[in-house]
This record gives C-alpha cells, structure tokens and sequence, in this order.
C-alpha cells in the first residue's frame, strides 16, 4: 500500500478526474480512465485512495461451488476485511457484468470499516440499496446473478486492468461524478499539485469567459496581458 500523505489526499480531492487525465496525459500516461464505470448514488466528496486490487478469472464448476464462501480465506471475502481503512477496493471483473462482482452486505462492510470506495468493471447487485450506502461505489451496470455463476475470485493485491486500466496496488485511485482514474503512486504528489494549480487556472478562464472574453490568448494562456490577470486574480481570491 502506497504512503498517501493526508495533504495529498486533500489536494485530489478539490480536482476533477478530466483535469487529472490532462496532467497524466502530459507525461505520457493515456489509458489510465477506467472505462465503461459509472457512480451508484451521489457523493459531495470524491473518491480517493490507494488501490487495494481483487481479481476474477472465468470460474471453473467444480473448483468454485456455493460452499466455496464457507472457507474464510475465499480471496472475495478476504479482500473485504483486508482492504485497508482509506483504500479504494479495485475489482477486476473483466469487463463482465453478467454476474456480480459483490453486492450490499459486502459493500456495507467496506463502508463500516471506513474503507473510501469500490469500483468494478463488472457490475453489482442490490444497486439500489448500494446507491444509499455512503461509500461511493463504481460499476458498469446492475447485476442480479451471483459472482460464482461466472466469476471466480482468485487472488487480491495483484496488479490488475480494471476497465482496460492498469492498476497496481497502492496507485491513487480518484472517482468523481464523471470517472475514475488512476494515478501511478510515484507521481501522485507531483500530479496532485500540478491538478490543483491548473484548477486555479481553470477557474480564471470560466469566469473570464463568463464576462465575455475570447479564448483566443486565454485557453491556453498565449497571451502575456492573460497572465498578468491571472496572476492578480489569484492574489484577489488568495489563491
């Protein structure tokens, strides 16, 4: 599990997934969205927190009956008390949303021991009592059947790819209303505060434009006079 410091934590949490994928693209990064996911509920707070990662292979009958949940080592039900506090629970589903990846009860579990979210690329069950539960939660769609009908947990804590993004433990997982993205954990502080200066910026540009200004020398900021008011408006706003 990556050293998240808590002043990191609250910079992405002030930033958009968009303004994240922006940076990361800077640096070479293109595939780092997780595709095909989508918020369950509405959260004030976005998601952020290293990745704790689960993965599903196609289940093979006859090493995957309903009996398997009775060992307490089943890798599902071992990922759910491990996930550390803070962490966001990545599941590897395949892309398959045919089966459930988890459903309410092990999803409250995760809320109760103050774990900061789940995101599969696969789908859950009971979605309408998980989209009250205050812990974001990330899917592609509803599933009704159980995990062990197609799924088979295998192992947690692995590198994964979670909606075609890699995901290794400890990378910074951030959700919004929009997406979830991955940060590889070495660049998390860099990106986090370069994420945060171009909010600033961003926001400048929204109310300039607002007001009536061209993009032209604005966005990107070509224009030396566009600097020169960015610069007193940050020092207007204390920003």
């Amino acid at each position: 599990m990556s050293s998240l410091s808590p002043e990191t934590r609250d910079k992405l949490k002030t930033v958009s997934t968009a303004t994240l994928s922006t940076a990361l693209y800077k640096r070479g990064f293109r595939i780092q969205v997780i595709q095909g996911v989508h918020p369950l509920g509405s959260h004030p707070k976005p998601m952020v927190g290293p990745a704790f990662t689960l993965r599903y292979i196609p289940a093979r009958e006859d090493l995957n009956p309903i009996t398997v949940f009775r060992d307490p080592e089943h890798p599902q039900r071992k990922a759910i008390e491990e996930c550390p506090a803070g962490a966001v629970l990545v599941i590897d589903s395949r892309k398959d949303a045919r089966a459930a990846s988890a459903g309410s009860i092990l999803i409250r579990r995760l809320m109760t021991r103050d774990v900061a979210g789940i995101v599969t690329d696969g789908g859950f069950r009971d979605s309408p009592e998980i989209a009250q539960l205050a812990i974001p939660a990330y899917h592609s769609r509803p599933s009704a059947p159980p995990n062990l009908v197609l799924h088979q947990a295998i192992d947690s804590n692995v590198p994964i790819a979670c909606g075609d993004a890699p995901v290794f433990p400890g990378d910074v997982v951030v959700g919004d209303g929009e997406a979830v993205i991955v940060i590889p954990a070495h660049l998390a502080d860099e990106i986090a505060e370069e994420a945060v200066e171009m909010t600033a910026y961003e926001d400048f540009v929204a109310e300039q434009v607002e007001r009536g200004r061209s993009i032209r020398g604005l966005y990107p900021p070509t224009d030396e006079r566009v600097l020169a008011d960015f610069a007193e408006w940050r020092t207007k706003m204390g920003r």
